[in-house]
């Protein structure tokens, strides 16, 4: 959402090749797009994971992809996030189960910036000291924009519990438990960077939450890509490989395997993971798929 750190949230993005930027600037309606292979067609949608009451009705393509589609596949089984024995088990997997603490893995400065944050954002840190900085950032993301007046219900929320109610078959890209592992090995190695950045976007959010919901409602990939992902790439390389490039490699196959087939899907996955060089767009392009903004 902000820039780098913004992605973990999965609105997800990266630098945009040649050939994407003219699909953008031809038709740039929204963020969905049409993926076919002779008569077999399936529709990607980039998702922003937290929106307000006023960001809905969503774009009108959103809609027309939906009601074309047999199956939505998203990038987790969002049905048994809710389930306590997964919550169980993110909480373990998230929190230090050993001597560890954040005052033990974070440097001098990276702890007191911590600190001073969490302090003004009415959090003391004794409260957070045995959260690994993975679930630290992402509870503090999600106060800053409930803040705002977003809400969990975003685009992937909103089409899980249209999907349920229309009776419609629901697939996912990765297990809950490869999700909760994604968060739990953010910043490994290098906490206090990870930390000092994040806190950087953190305090960046509120001057770029307008532009960054307006490029995804627009389907602009280019500010998509700026926004998302660039920083991500110069300044935290290897949550970018992590976090999109990676994730983007393994989906590739499971969506090449829904384009042999006549059913027709609606994947919708966090925006950043869609465009720019090694998005899916890109990725599926260079397979020789015909791609069309809606």
């Amino acid at each position: 959402m902000q820039k780098s750190v913004g992605s973990i949230l999965r609105t997800c993005a990266v630098s945009v090749c040649v050939a994407l930027i003219g699909i953008a600037q031809a038709s740039a309606d929204t963020s969905v797009w049409s993926v076919r292979s002779g008569d077999n067609v399936i529709y990607l949608g980039g998702t922003v994971h937290l929106l307000r009451p006023s960001d809905y009705p969503l774009p009108d393509e959103f809609e027309e992809a939906y009601q074309a589609s047999s199956e939505l596949y998203f990038e987790t089984d969002i049905a048994s996030m809710s389930d306590l024995s997964t919550q169980a088990q993110m909480l373990q997997q998230l929190t230090y189960g050993d001597e560890r603490s954040l005052r033990t893995v974070l440097s001098d400065e990276a702890y007191t910036a911590l600190s001073a944050y969490t302090q003004t954002a009415g959090l003391p840190i004794a409260m957070l000291e045995k959260f690994k900085p993975g679930l630290l950032i992402s509870t503090l993301q999600i106060l800053v924009f409930q803040s705002m007046g977003f809400t969990p219900q975003g685009v992937d929320a909103f089409f899980h519990t249209r999907a349920l109610s229309d009776g419609k078959a629901e697939g996912q890209l990765e297990t809950v438990q490869e999700q909760i592992g994604f968060i739990a090995a953010m910043g490994e190695g290098n906490e206090s960077e990870f930390i000092l950045l994040s806190l950087r976007d953190l305090a960046e959010t509120g001057d770029v939450i307008d532009g960054m919901i307006g490029a995804w409602r627009s389907g602009d990939a280019k500010g998509l890509s700026e926004l998302f992902v660039e920083d991500m790439k110069v300044e935290a390389p290897a949550l970018y490989d992590t976090l999109l490039l990676q994730r983007n490699l393994k989906w590739v196959p499971q969506i090449d395997k829904m384009l042999q087939d006549a059913d027709t899907e609606f994947v919708l996955v966090g925006a950043a993971h869609i465009v720019g060089e090694n998005g899916l767009l890109d990725l599926l392009s260079q397979q020789g798929y015909e791609i069309n903004q809606l």
